[in-house]
């Protein structure tokens, strides 16, 4: 479906396939018809918008978009008539290289310094009730290819892996050129399904290897780290206590486990439950989650006040919520990571890694290298093309 479409001030904000798509483990949908632009806002007037959207469609009708890292800037949403679940065939061929390399913007050596002023910080406040426990630090690259990146057929590279989900959701213009934000996303923020809903966070990650023994190593190095296991159990817990007062029953089923794509080792804990409020719409249980602690830190609030200071480029949608909700309630929404900013010919990639006392700041730049990894193959580049330097 190639179409493009317009807000109400004229200017351009979709290309190729329209406003918003996702394709993962729990099925296909994409935005079909005439999308409308929902009023942006942010979080705090989330539950409002979506009541004034829904009251007079059809129930076929779905909201989708993204929502931003910080829970105070607006939202970019869109209210679709009706939805497919049938995608045009793409084809998937191997990305032919589009660009010569990736760079570091800013260098790494900014990353790494922005993590030991971390480490300071928290040591400065580990005695203090509502002290810096936990930061999560992002870095990005640039790239810029020869010709405009093909939307669809990025997303159609990216929902090659089956243990991710793809996504591509429009993004407010700046300009006269239309944005993208695009990526393959291994986290479930919120999903719901009637009464039923389930959560899946993963902290804590190693590098897949080439190698298959040096990759069961790693593998194993991650289910045994203390440090990693710490980070861990810090976001399960904040999302077990923010669910607790709209369920009636909440669990842990599987406990924590391993779980991987094909470029990351990650921890990761299944969390099912009943929210009393069948009617509550995903949108709003995922805003209370977002963020949550494996992409913001702990206590939120600190944590999101020190990466504005430290993080020289601002977040926008990335570390975001990306996803749908229906009429009835239903709907699934997704971390934004291992994502990128499209515009034309410009890719911004980002990446963040989770930092707590013992963290070494050149071990978490390259675990951002690692995660770079899907979308630089995408794009036609190499994996490691992050990495250079730093191993």
């Amino acid at each position: 479906m190639n179409f493009s479409l317009f807000d109400g001030r004229g200017s351009t904000v979709a290309a190729e396939a329209g406003h918003f798509a996702f394709s993962g483990p729990s099925g296909h949908i994409r935005a079909t018809g005439a999308p409308v632009a929902i009023a942006r806002g942010s979080i705090d007037s989330l539950e409002t918008r979506l009541e004034e959207a829904f009251a007079d469609c059809g129930p076929e009708a779905i909201i989708g978009g993204a929502m931003p890292f910080h829970r105070q800037d607006h939202d970019y949403l869109w209210l679709s008539p009706r939805c497919t679940g049938v995608f045009q065939t793409v084809e998937r061929s191997p990305a032919e290289a589009v660009a010569d390399h990736a760079r570091a913007d800013p260098p790494v050596e900014i990353y790494t310094d922005a993590v030991i002023t971390a480490l300071r910080q928290m040591e400065r406040e580990r005695d203090l009730p509502e002290g810096l426990k936990k930061i999560v630090l992002a870095r990005s690259l640039k790239v810029r290819t020869q010709d405009p990146i093909s939307l669809d057929g990025l997303m159609a590279r990216l929902a090659d892996d089956p243990t991710t989900t793809a996504f591509r959701v429009a993004l407010p213009d700046p300009g006269d050129r239309p944005r993208a934000l695009i990526g393959a996303s291994p986290e479930l923020l919120l999903e719901k399904r009637g009464n039923h809903i389930c959560s899946y966070p993963l902290a804590g990650s190693a590098r897949r290897l080439p190698d298959t023994v040096e990759d069961a190593n790693a593998c194993t190095r991650l289910a045994s780290s203390e440090k990693d296991r710490r980070e861990h159990a810090i976001v399960v817990e904040y999302i077990l206590d923010t669910l607790a007062p709209f369920c009636d029953q909440l669990a842990c089923p599987d406990g924590t486990r391993l779980t991987c794509t094909r470029s990351m080792w990650h921890l990761g804990t299944r969390i099912t439950g009943q929210v009393k409020d069948r009617d509550m719409p995903a949108a709003l249980l995922a805003a209370h989650l977002h963020p949550t602690p494996a992409v913001c830190g702990s206590p939120r609030d600190r944590a999101d006040e020190l990466i504005r200071h430290l993080e020289p480029v601002p977040r926008g949608f990335y570390a975001g919520a990306v996803g749908w909700s229906a009429k009835n309630g239903d709907g699934a929404w997704h971390v934004a990571i291992r994502c990128a900013e499209i515009c034309g010919c410009d890719a911004r990639l980002f990446a963040g890694a989770g930092i707590i006392p013992g963290s070494d700041p050149m071990a978490e730049a390259v675990e951002t290298g690692s995660k770079f990894a899907a979308l630089l193959r995408a794009l036609g580049l190499p994996a490691s093309a992050a990495l250079a330097g730093l191993d």
